[in-house]
């Protein structure tokens, strides 16, 4: 049995962005993070609220899958980095360069200098090539950092509901991959 933390970026995912679909679609088995600095991200803060949603889902002989967007990327691995727990997987969707020129001002306080060391679990970085927030040579060094697998997409910019992905298939297919890997 599978169960999923969602772990949206800043302000949440709205009801358009795939994370809010698939979770609708999970029920029960997913648990979305619920930050008190939804729009001023303090990283204890977010990490903090990973742990309290995955308590929520983990049980004994289920397997949970961490499905991270954009800022949520850091937050989980920073989390992983400090939980270390079993049995946990990672789909981190659209990471951005806090070093680069388009990086939120109101998340820099805290999430400026995240580490970037392996992720004690299976994971992936999904990409895309014109995400504003992230360059595709940032990510592949983000992803090579994490040791994750890394998948880059064409022309979906911040992979958000800006995206206009929908139910986004081809990332539901990379999920599941990682899951049954």
């Amino acid at each position: 049995m599978v169960a999923y933390v969602v772990i949206p970026g800043i302000d949440g995912s709205d009801e358009q962005h795939w994370q809010s679909r698939w979770e609708a679609r999970w029920g029960a088995a997913a648990a979305r993070t619920a930050p008190a600095s939804w729009s001023e991200p303090d990283l204890s803060d977010w990490t903090a609220a990973v742990q309290t949603a995955y308590e929520s889902v983990a049980g004994r002989d289920r397997q949970v899958v961490l499905v991270a967007h954009s800022l949520g990327c850091w937050a989980a691995a920073h989390w992983l980095e400090q939980a270390r727990p079993e049995g946990v997987a990672a789909f981190l969707v659209a990471p951005p360069n806090p070093r680069g020129p388009a990086f939120p001002a109101r998340a820099a306080a805290t999430f400026l200098d995240p580490p970037i060391r392996p992720l004690p679990c299976r994971s992936m970085v999904v990409a895309s090539d014109d995400d504003p927030y992230c360059d595709a040579p940032a990510a592949a060094s983000f992803a090579r950092g994490w040791q994750a697998e890394l998948h880059l997409v064409t022309g979906h910019g911040h992979i958000n509901s800006g995206s206009a992905l929908g139910d986004w298939r081809t990332g539901r297919e990379l999920l599941d991959g990682l899951v049954d890997a």
